[in-house]
C-alpha cells in the first residue's frame, strides 16, 4: 500500500463527510465484510456513513454487525440513489469495474462525490480518484485491515474484527488458497484477539445449510462431467433444477470448488441458468498455473483472479456447454505446461 494513498485519504477524512460505501452486485463475504468493517470504522470518526448494495445477498451473511442498516437498491431505489448523489466520498470495495454494480453504474459514474477504490482483482478500470489496488492480496478485507491500521492502529473493535475475519476466511477458502500469507495469519490472530470467534463465524457461514440446499448440492454433483483426457470438469444447473430444490440466493456458493477435490483435476466450472435475466452465470476455479482469469476474459466476458474468476453466457445451456468444451480444447496445451 502506497504511503501517498494513506496521506491523501487522511486529507479527505480530516473533516466530517457524507460517505457511501458500495460492494459489488450479489455481495459475498469479502464484499459485505469489507464494506461493513469500513463503515464501523468511519462512523467512529464521526462521519455520516451508508452502505448501499446493488441487491440482496445470501442469508448466511445477514448476521454480520451492521447488516440491517444496508440500503439495497433493488428494494429502496430512491433512498439508495439519493444517498449516492449526496455523498462527498464514494468508496467502491471488492470490485474494480463499475459494471459490477449493474443498475447503479451510471448513478455512481455521474455522482459528484469523489470515488475511492479498494480492491484486489486484476486489471482495474480508471474511474476512481484514489486507488488501492493489489491483486496479490488475499482479500479486500485484508486490504481494509491495512487501511484502518494505517489511519488509526487503535481504531479496531469487535464488530470490525468479525466483519474482517469473515471476508478473509471466505475469500481464502478457509485459509487454504495460495494468496494466504504469513501476514494474513498474523492479521487473523489480531482479529481473534479483538474478539472475532473463528469457530462461530465458520459455523454461521458454512454450517447453516437448508435441506433444500443439500438436495441442490447432490443434484449438482450428479450433473458433474469430466472432459475426456483433460484435467477439467464442469457442472450445470438449469432453472428448472434450481426451482425443484426451492433455490435461494447463495445456495450454490462454493459448489464449483467440489470439482477441484477430484484427483488430477486442475480446472472446475459451474454453469447456472438464470431464466429471468436470460443468461447463464459461470464460475471458474483452478489450481496451479492455469489462469481462469484469462480464460474468463477471453471466452466468457468475465474475469477475476488467477485461480478464481467468473463469466457469463447469453446463450442457452446446451450451446454454453458446447462453447465451454470448445474453449477448453483450444487452451488444452496450457494444461501440459
Amino acid at each position: 500500500m502506497k504511503e501517498s494513498f494513506i496521506q491523501e485519504l487522511k486529507e479527505r477524512l480530516a473533516t466530517s463527510k457524507k460517505i457511501v460505501i458500495l460492494p459489488h452486485r450479489n455481495a459475498d463475504g469479502d464484499a459485505l465484510g469489507s464494506t461493513l468493517a469500513l463503515k464501523h470504522f468511519l462512523k467512529q470518526k464521526k462521519h455520516q456513513v451508508k452502505v448501499v448494495s446493488p441487491n440482496d445477498y445470501p442469508s448466511f451473511l445477514k448476521w454480520l454487525p451492521g447488516e440491517s442498516d444496508v440500503l439495497k437498491y433493488n428494494q429502496t431505489p430512491k433512498l439508495a440513489r439519493d444517498s449516492i448523489r449526496e455523498a462527498d466520498l464514494i468508496f467502491t470495495l471488492d470490485f474494480n469495474a463499475l459494471s459490477r454494480i449493474e443498475d447503479l453504474t451510471n448513478i455512481v459514474r455521474s455522482a459528484s462525490g469523489e470515488k475511492i477504490m479498494i480492491d484486489h482483482h486484476e486489471d482495474p478500470e480508471d474511474y476512481a480518484k484514489l486507488n488501492y489496488s493489489d491483486h496479490s492480496m488475499s482479500s479486500t478485507c485484508e486490504m481494509i485491515y491495512n487501511v484502518i491500521k494505517a489511519l488509526d492502529e487503535h481504531g479496531f473493535n469487535k464488530e470490525i474484527a468479525n466483519c474482517l475475519y469473515t471476508g478473509i476466511m471466505t475469500d481464502t477458502g478457509s485459509f487454504r488458497y495460495p494468496s494466504t500469507t504469513s501476514k494474513t495469519h498474523n492479521i487473523i490472530a489480531h482479529l481473534i484477539e479483538l474478539g472475532a470467534n473463528g469457530t462461530e463465524i465458520h459455523q454461521k457461514i458454512y454450517d447453516s445449510s437448508s435441506y433444500s440446499r443439500l438436495k441442490l448440492l447432490g443434484l449438482t454433483l450428479s450433473n458433474l462431467i469430466k472432459i475426456p483426457k483433460l484435467p477439467v470438469v464442469f457442472m450445470t444447473l438449469t432453472q428448472s433444477e434450481l426451482d425443484s430444490c426451492d433455490y435461494n440466493k447463495g445456495d450454490t456458493e462454493g459448489f464449483v470448488n467440489y470439482g477441484l477435490t477430484l484427483n488430477g483435476v486442475i480446472f472446475s466450472c459451474i454453469m447456472i441458468e438464470n431464466e429471468s435475466e436470460g443468461k447463464i452465470k459461470m464460475s471458474f476455479r483452478s489450481q496451479g498455473i492455469f489462469s481462469v482469469n484469462d480464460f474468463a476474459r477471453n471466452y466468457f466476458n468475465g474475469g477475476g483472479h488467477h485461480n478464481a474468476a467468473g463469466g457469463m453466457s447469453m446463450d442457452n445451456m446446451r450451446n454454453t456447454v458446447e462453447n465451454f468444451v470448445k474453449a477448453v480444447q483450444e487452451v488444452s496445451f496450457q494444461f501440459r505446461q
